[in-house]
């Protein structure tokens, strides 16, 4: 079902075998235009970004196996994340969608739902789509959903090689996941990736860490597991206050109920560069050590780069280097789990400086 990568880059040898899973069904999904400040552009989660990091663990001599059709296993970590109604939306809303008179080749919302206590759920696949985005970032196209599951079926089956024993495996998703909502897409996200693996490790772990390292903040995760004190969500992002998702992320958001502290955002200026950036990590990794996990869910957004095309943050592959050197010394069985990363000439290269260094840290 994986590939077990023995042979390190160029020189030395895997110290302990990570396994990485891979689809091509994600190419399935090609999420066409996104509103975007009153208008339309080009979605960046293009499928040539996943194919710039499949070209540069071929040029390692990394060669990722496609995973089989999934099992119900994937379907009932799914259902513990999101809502029924949720997932039968995304399922049918397409087909559902297309049959409108007018209607435009994938789904989108032009009105939101002002939730509150007692709000209806509405029978048109229009006002569904109202309840079910949080904004224009996630169109659902023709095959979106299979696309989806199998990115959840990635995250699975990652999952399961550290349930079953291994320090750490990869689950190459896209689509990603970190801003999907229990009910809600939005930012490209449909189904919550790393929310899944973190859940499914939740059957045997009492206590499972998660660390965002997308440049955008997992708005998503982080209202999945708020009241949650067996699940610690920890995220260094661009600050909100500028920028994607704008109304999550803050510093001040510490969870609720009983899941108050275990909340714990780290808002990077824009600009920021390795070090500054390197300093708030290791006040997260500092805080999942206190927290004790055992188990940790990785999301390895690399976005943060220096070359991204929006350059929210500005990380050379030296930084992703450190995160993860500095992850695998935690000394926690990990699952990693692919976010955001959109320019397909650079991501594979942070992509092979995160592993280079995770193996080196144990050698």
């Amino acid at each position: 079902m994986g590939v077990e990568l023995m042979q390190m880059p160029a020189t030395g040898r895997w110290s302990q075998p990570l396994t990485i899973f891979h689809t091509p069904v994600h190419a399935l999904h090609q999420p066409g235009l996104l509103g975007a400040l009153g208008g339309w552009r080009p979605s960046r989660d293009d499928p040539w970004r996943i194919h710039g990091m499949l070209g540069a663990l071929a040029a390692a001599g990394l060669q990722p196996q496609a995973l089989p059709a999934p099992g119900r296993e994937v379907f009932d970590a799914v259902e513990r994340v999101h809502h029924p109604r949720y997932l039968d939306f995304l399922a049918h809303a397409h087909a559902q969608w297309v049959q409108i008179p007018g209607a435009s080749s994938e789904v989108h919302a032009n009105v939101f739902a002002m939730r509150s206590p007692g709000t209806g759920y509405p029978s048109s696949v229009v006002g569904r789509a109202a309840f079910h985005f949080h904004d224009q970032l996630a169109p659902i196209g023709i095959h979106t959903w299979k696309a989806a599951i199998a990115a959840a079926h990635l995250a699975v089956a990652a999952a399961e090689v550290v349930l079953g024993g291994s320090r750490c495996s990869y689950a190459m998703c896209r689509p990603p996941g970190h801003h999907a909502y229990a009910d809600m897409a939005g930012g490209g996200s449909y189904l919550n990736n790393a929310a899944i693996a973190a859940e499914h490790l939740r059957t045997r772990f009492a206590r499972v860490a998660v660390i965002d390292i997308d440049v955008h903040h997992g708005n998503g995760t982080q209202d999945i597991f708020w009241q949650r004190p067996d699940v610690l969500f920890t995220s260094l992002h661009r600050s909100p206050e500028d920028y994607h998702p704008f109304f999550s992320g803050y510093a001040g958001e510490v969870g609720a109920g009983a899941g108050e502290g275990f909340t714990f955002n780290l808002p990077i200026p824009a600009g920021t560069t390795d070090a500054g950036y390197l300093s708030q990590f290791d006040r997260a990794t500092e805080r999942i050590a206190s927290y004790a996990p055992e188990a940790l869910v990785v999301s390895l957004g690399l976005d943060a780069h220096e070359k991204h095309p929006a350059q929210g943050l500005l990380l050379s592959d030296a930084a992703f280097a450190v995160m993860g050197r500095e992850l695998r010394q935690l000394g926690v069985p990990t699952v990693l789990v692919q976010e955001g990363g959109y320019n397909p000439e650079v991501v594979g290269g942070s992509l092979l400086a995160f592993f280079s260094a995770w193996v080196a840290a144990v050698r």
